[in-house]
């Protein structure tokens, strides 16, 4: 191997270990922050920090990597909620079981929206995934079997792994929240060192371009919105057990896909660290503002939401990230 060649290899090599030795240490202290955190509000807030973080990842597998821009994710994070407490609530099936059956349901609905929707190019992708969400809240709002607009109630049990349900204790949530954000974070990265990961980007960057050298566009998109999809329809099963309830509005209305696109819009799209730094600012804010000021019912919240936003992208075009300055390659 020539020595240029080696030095670039070396080099790699160093970057990755770097990046994995700071990601042990960062959901190292994740892990350990219960122990410092007593309040439960708290400890609700870094829930939904956590498990907001994991879906943004999913989402930015799909809008940041590949370039797809999604408002429809609500959808896939409803089917994970609706299949794990359908199963759990009629059949008694586990949770865990749930979480994969949804996972799997989320990736054929994403396939099969795909296929279509993939052929559009720009907004028309994103307000497609809109329409076809919302058509999906209004099917589970009269549907009956799902409980319609009454919702699910999840049964009142002992505190238990297996069923996931905990009457007084936040730390499991915080646990199963943050498995799941490791996991959407190590497909991430992984992929996106693979050759799947360059075709992601090459297809955001210009889609005609990397077809005529060869990637496989439309393979591309629809293998990002197979993996983007099932963290999400895992991230809403979680979600279901936190709540030990759910109706469409819960965990379908649009208000969701804005929030798993705004924490890896406002950390830095396309990065593997943009969704946890977003999620981070915002959740809180909007948790603190909901508490405080009354933001959910208002929507001061989502004014806040945006006004961050724009703010940063005035500021940081490529997101909060991009103040942590880079270590430069040797020459």
């Amino acid at each position: 191997m020539p020595h240029g060649e080696a030095a670039t290899a070396e080099s790699f090599r160093s970057a990755r270990v770097r990046r994995f030795l700071v990601a042990a240490l960062v959901f190292a202290a994740l892990a350990l922050s219960p122990l410092a955190i007593r309040s439960v509000y708290l400890q609700n807030v870094l829930v939904l920090t956590l498990l907001y973080a994991a879906v943004s990842q999913s989402w930015n597998i799909l809008g940041g990597y590949c370039g797809q821009i999604s408002l429809g994710h609500g959808l896939y994070f409803g089917i994970g909620a609706y299949a794990t407490s359908v199963l759990f609530v009629t059949w008694g099936i586990l949770p865990w079981g749930g979480m994969i059956v949804g996972g799997v349901l989320a990736v054929a609905v994403a396939l099969l929206i795909g296929y279509p929707c993939f052929r559009l190019q720009g907004h028309y992708f994103a307000i497609a995934t809109l329409v076809i969400a919302q058509s999906g809240l209004v099917l589970m709002q009269n549907w009956d079997f799902v409980g319609a607009a009454r919702g699910i109630q999840w049964p009142f049990g002992p505190d238990s792994w297996w069923t996931l349900q905990f009457a007084r204790a936040k730390t499991p949530y915080i646990e199963v929240s943050l498995a799941l954000l490791v996991a959407s974070w190590l497909a991430t990265v992984l992929i996106g060192e693979s050759r799947w990961g360059y075709w992601w980007r090459a297809v955001k960057d210009d889609a005609l371009a990397a077809e005529s050298l060869g990637v496989e566009v439309f393979r591309s998109k629809m293998a990002a919105a197979g993996v983007s999809a099932f963290f999400t329809a895992v991230g809403g099963g979680v979600y279901a057990a936190f709540l030990a309830y759910i109706d469409p509005d819960a965990v379908m209305s649009f208000r969701f896909s804005l929030l798993f696109a705004l924490p890896a819009v406002l950390g830095g799209i396309g990065t593997p660290w943009g969704p946890l730094v977003g999620a981070a600012v915002l959740v809180p804010l909007g948790e603190f503002s909901r508490s405080y000021l009354g933001g959910s019912g208002s929507g001061l919240d989502l004014v806040i939401y945006g006004a961050l936003v724009m703010a940063v992208a005035l500021a940081r075009p490529q997101g909060l990230l991009s103040l942590v300055p880079r270590r430069r390659a040797a020459p």
